[in-house]
């Protein structure tokens, strides 16, 4: 009976993160967001040499930071980051990557600019550039933190719905639980969201819109979007 519930938890964690995974792409800024972390890991992640640059510029900076008294040292902390691929299958995979997207954000950037100005593959020269130019918006940044956040969220979930010592009743109060964190942050989540994000992007100079200026969005045509103000479509983005 009870590895028959354990089973049963199992499978459901597993057709939670496939439901996930769908439906954020079939939103037009979730699917912005994963193209362009793709075109990155394509970019960055499918090479070995690229992945040594972004571990040696990562050590580096940690070095700094630490001599700066910048991080906190301990147990658990400062672990070495990579870039990987993640699988539609495994939900987690998703929010790991963007984990060590933001977490890497300063090095991706600077591996990118090099690729984008010294690359020997022409293809990769422009890809980079455009790469840069796509994370360095704020569009970017909001959709990275929003999606970060939730998938927080559900992560913990399915990370629970997979512990050995799980029951029926806990379980559902796990889904009720994270429902409800989730209806929380859709009603009330606006305001420390864009503190979250406008935070981001004044340590790592991104260009912060007027709220009441009409959106213009960032490597894409204006043509796919309705003429409204900034504010408005961030809000609907996060709703």
């Amino acid at each position: 009976m009870i590895l028959q519930m354990l089973i049963i938890f199992i499978v459901f964690a597993h057709q939670l993160q496939l439901t996930l995974v769908a439906v954020a792409k079939k939103n037009n800024d979730c699917g912005w967001l994963f193209d362009t972390i793709a075109t990155l890991l394509n970019v960055v992640g499918s090479s070995c040499k690229r992945k040594e640059m972004i571990r040696e510029i990562e050590a580096h900076r940690l070095s700094q930071a630490l001599e700066m008294g910048e991080l906190e040292t301990g147990s658990g902390l400062n672990q070495e980051l990579d870039l990987k691929r993640p699988s539609d299958t495994r939900w987690s995979s998703h929010y790991k990557t963007l984990v060590n997207v933001i977490n890497l954000f300063p090095t991706i950037v600077k591996v990118l600019v090099m690729i984008g100005k010294h690359g020997s593959n022409v293809d990769d020269k422009a890809k980079a550039q455009g790469i840069v130019y796509s994370l360095e918006s704020f569009d970017f940044v909001f959709m990275a933190q929003l999606m970060f956040t939730i998938f927080g969220y559900t992560n913990d979930l399915c990370l629970a719905l997979q512990r050995k010592d799980q029951d029926i009743v806990g379980a559902m109060r796990l889904v009720s639980s994270t429902k409800r964190v989730l209806q929380k942050m859709r009603e009330c989540g606006w305001e420390s969201h864009l503190r979250k994000v406008t935070s981001f992007c004044n340590i790592h100079d991104i260009v912060v819109p007027d709220m009441e200026a009409n959106y213009i969005p960032q490597g894409r045509s204006k043509r796919l979007f309705n003429k409204q103000h900034i504010f408005t479509i961030f809000v609907l983005k996060c709703s």
